[in-house]
């Protein structure tokens, strides 16, 4: 029987594929590892230890790491098995959101992870009257082990077993709050259904297999990274967690840990090619010409095509002087990643793909469990340029508007992975709900549209977020996420966000890759000491025209940028100092943030 609850998921496992080293995560320098069956009696031993303390069915405890864990797997099964409500936070967002959150859902314990988050959580606390105690996942003085709460003596084994079975795939199982870009987070409710039909129903569209490494750092707060974790235990794939800070590299974690496969976001990925890109710049010679036109060869890849002979024989003298080198700073053995949380360029798609590392591009909101579409590793079921097919058992529409372009529109889903709501905002969760068809269809606010390939796999392509788009004094809307992304395919470009609301004409804020920029002045003849400074110069700043014109191509005469400004500063997705962040944790622009920033600079281009 397919796991109906989330806390299934190990006990599938532990029947069908036990494992000696199901999770393994990076503490320090050490790798240390856990069988199916060690998680198993630690769950259970949190489990008897919180009904000890007095923890119902319908508590609510939050989790906060900074990276990855095998702890935040164990006590995840163990909050869920007893009928207690697992929220788990980012650790970026303000100590001011950990209150909102805390209050919001009402968390009665946290378990928190190093640095500085058991400080964080502490000073919250302040303000959370139903806030009970503080656990740590590392030993330290000022709050207590979480091991302190296994309980050996197995006299509430029973009461656990009892919970366990009672609890219904319906039930709350999780709340997730949305990091979002305005206002406070939501709350999303998710089942236990919700996420297990998600995960048992696009398990055979991902490119794993029984026995697989595989890599795991995105953050296991996020519906996404979570979700394939529980199709990692699924399938019986030996997890590998660590984070992000020391991922590359030779003393990097993918090579350790060579794995199979990971997921990731666009934007690191995008560092990834950049790097890429700027040491094949840095190559002379037969070197430098082998590499770019190796790169050139991904120009025509499309998932399911059909080489002639000279095109693998091309295809094969890349991969013997370029691409084999690719695969091997990511380990040697992988086959493929899954990009998800914000848009990937075609661009980058089809370069690693054509190096043998396949790029599946999924979509999915935090509120759909998160799945609604994926690039399949079935045949004729990938498409560049779209998010893939719709997942077994989701259903999609389109509601046209004659605001967008031919059959273009809000994309709306309905199934089984659908929220049960936001929590405590009934008026919010309606106005997110329509009722159309006899079904309950979900708004997701993005826009897009369906296309059909010739064996009749439908896809679904975005083409913006409907909150986001621009409408110009002129009463035209524009889509701005495309055009974004088309300027960051540049090299030269780190970030660029498009501006334009009710103004005249669309601008856009562009951030350059400092790295890449200084190696192009340097070998332009441009003085590189002061970037600030060489921004200001006329190549560098025809140079930049000419990655907007580029992204231009194809956009419509209200849709093309028409001034830009370039800007040498940063964007993150957390501060030090605790500041409002440009990004939101998974990577996406606070475009009002933003907008405010650079107030002054946007100004000066409608002058």
């Amino acid at each position: 029987m397919k796991p109906e609850r989330l806390f299934d998921f190990i006990y599938y496992q532990q029947e069908h594929h036990p494992m000696e080293k199901s999770v393994t995560y990076k503490n320090g320098n050490d790798w240390i590892s856990f069988s199916t069956q060690e998680i198993i009696d630690k769950a259970n031993a949190l489990s008897r230890g919180l009904l000890k303390i007095g923890v119902q069915k319908g508590d609510k405890i939050a989790m906060v790491v900074y990276q990855n864990r095998a702890e935040w797997v164990i006590a995840d099964i163990a909050i869920s098995q007893i009928g207690a409500i697992n929220v788990p936070v980012y650790p970026t967002i303000s100590p001011k959101d950990y209150k909102y959150i805390f209050n919001d859902a009402g968390v009665s314990y946290v378990f928190a992870g190093k640095l500085d988050l058991v400080s964080k959580v502490l000073e919250a606390q302040k303000e959370v009257p139903t806030l009970k105690k503080v656990y740590s996942f590392d030993q330290r003085e000022d709050v207590p082990f979480w091991e302190e709460l296994f309980e050996i003596d197995t006299t509430l084994q029973p009461k656990v077993e009892e919970l366990k079975s009672s609890i219904k795939k319906e039930e709350l199982a999780t709340l997730i709050y949305t990091s979002g870009t305005t206002g406070n987070p939501k709350g999303v409710m998710l089942s236990h259904w919700n996420i297990a039909s998600n995960v048992t129903s696009m398990v055979d569209d991902l490119e794993t297999q029984k026995g697989d490494t595989v890599l795991s750092f995105l953050p296991v707060c996020h519906v996404f990274e979570r979700n394939v974790t529980y199709s990692y235990i699924y399938q019986g794939c030996s997890i590998y967690q660590a984070g992000t800070q020391n991922l590359a590299g030779p003393d990097g974690d993918i090579l350790a840990v060579k794995p199979a496969y990971f997921t990731t976001v666009p934007r690191l990925l995008e560092k990834v090619y950049e790097s890429i890109y700027n040491k094949g710049l840095a190559l002379e010679g037969q070197a430098k010409e082998a590499f770019f036109w190796a790169l050139s060869l991904a120009e025509n890849f499309e998932f399911d095509k059909e080489y002639s002979e000279e095109e693998k024989a091309a295809l094969a003298k890349a991969d013997e002087f370029v691409f084999s080198k690719w695969r091997a700073a990511l380990g040697g053995n992988i086959r493929a990643m899954a990009i998800g949380a914000a848009p990937c360029s075609a661009n980058i798609i089809r370069t690693f793909s054509t190096a043998g590392i396949r790029i599946r591009e999924g979509y999915g909101l935090t509120e759909t469990s998160p799945t609604i579409t994926i690039n399949s590793t079935k045949s004729h079921q990938s498409k560049v340029g779209t998010v893939g097919k719709f997942v077994d058992g989701v259903d999609v529409m389109i509601e046209e508007d004659d605001n967008y372009g031919d059959g273009e529109g809000e994309i709306l889903t309905s199934g089984p992975h659908v929220m049960m709501g936001y929590y405590n905002k009934p008026e919010v969760t309606a106005e997110n709900f329509v009722e159309l068809n006899g079904k309950r269809w979900f708004r997701t606010g993005d826009v897009g549209k369906i296309i059909t390939n010739e064996h009749g796999t439908k896809f679904l392509k975005i083409t913006d977020r409907k909150k986001e788009l621009l409408k110009t004094s002129g009463g035209k809307y524009v889509a701005p996420a495309p055009i974004e992304g088309r300027l960051k395919e540049d090299f030269l470009v780190e970030q660029a966000m498009v501006v334009g609301e009710k103004k005249k004409f669309v601008s856009a804020i562009i951030l350059p890759a400092t790295e890449a920029l200084t190696k192009w002045c340097d070998e332009n003849g441009i003085d590189s000491s002061n970037l600030s400074e060489a921004c200001k110069n006329q190549k560098v700043i025809t140079r930049y025209q000419e990655a907007v014109d580029k992204a231009n191509i194809g956009s419509s005469h209200t849709a093309k940028i028409k001034k830009f400004i370039i800007i040498l500063d940063t964007w993150d997705f957390m501060k030090a100092d605790g500041s409002e962040t440009e990004l939101t944790p998974t990577m996406k622009p606070k475009r009002r943030v933003i907008r405010k920033k650079y107030e002054s600079q946007i100004d000066s281009m409608y002058l």
